[in-house]
């Protein structure tokens, strides 16, 4: 972490340093190139390709995962409202039998109350 009012950060290169390999070679800096990390990178300076890149990479990731978790969302929204309606048919369903038997006199065959054939 560098405060803002630094204007270069340097590592001292000891033989430690030297002797690291692979993904600790890339971290840490030679003296020379971290004192001209921060002139050669100042705030108005464009971006690399590849930080553009990388960004846009990033930006689409968390679009992906914002756009599934709503959808996820939206998904069990639609079943509850389904299952909430799918009951709600049933007891109309049960109360309309339940009317058509108490008022059937059982002279005539029973009226088909908005009964939908099937």
């Amino acid at each position: 972490l560098v405060s803002p009012e630094a204007d270069s950060a340097a590592v001292p290169s000891d033989n430690n340093a030297k002797d690291a390999k692979g993904p600790l070679k890339k971290i840490f800096l030679k003296e020379a190139d971290a004192s001209n990390f921060f002139k050669r990178r100042s705030r108005r300076a464009s971006k690399s390709q590849d930080e553009i890149n990388a960004e846009q990479r990033q930006v689409l990731a968390a679009d992906e995962r914002r756009r599934e978790f709503h959808e996820e969302k939206r998904n069990e929204y639609e079943n509850y409202a389904e299952e909430q309606s799918d009951e709600q048919d049933e007891r109309t369903r049960e109360s309309t039998e339940q009317w058509r038997e108490f008022h059937y006199d059982g002279r005539y065959p029973p009226q088909e109350y908005n009964r939908q054939s099937i």
